[in-house]
């Protein structure tokens, strides 16, 4: 049975397109840290996944060109828990926070007017910096 990545707005990846890699972390864990490959990295192939169109995968390359290299793959470490299997879900989770994110489509901006009581404020803050201003200067007659 095939296992799917859901990524939001009917787009799923396969599970099996993701390459795991295991190495020794540093950081806590004693004697733990010498001996067990717990740093878990996840390698995803965002050029050649077939779960992907060619919209969603241009999206991905274009959001998340600093974190992918140029053979197209895009890697996620994680090295927080001593324990192996929990730093694999850990970089699970955030290989997917970052698809998501990158295939969220921002709305477009609207551009908005001030309100009418906001532009009275402005010109009556700016008449009363006018008025204490005007009180620091000469008088014209008197010199």
């Amino acid at each position: 049975m095939i296992e799917w990545i859901d990524l939001g707005r009917g787009i799923r990846i396969r599970a099996d397109e993701l390459d795991y890699r295991f190495s020794r972390s540093g950081g806590p864990g004693g004697q733990n840290v010498n001996k067990v490959e717990t740093q878990v990295e996840v390698f995803f192939d965002v050029r050649s996944s077939s779960s992907l169109d060619d919209d969603s995968k241009a999206r991905i390359i274009d959001q998340l060109s600093r974190r992918i290299d140029t053979d197209g793959i895009l890697r996620v470490v994680s090295r927080e828990s001593r324990s192996q299997w929990k730093n694999k879900e850990n970089a699970r989770v955030k290989l997917v926070a970052l698809l998501e994110g990158a295939l969220k489509i921002a709305r477009p901006r609207v551009a908005s007017k001030p309100t009418r009581a906001s532009k009275g404020r402005r010109i009556i803050s700016k008449k009363k910096r006018s008025a204490s201003k005007a009180m620091r200067r000469r008088v014209s007659g008197d010199e």
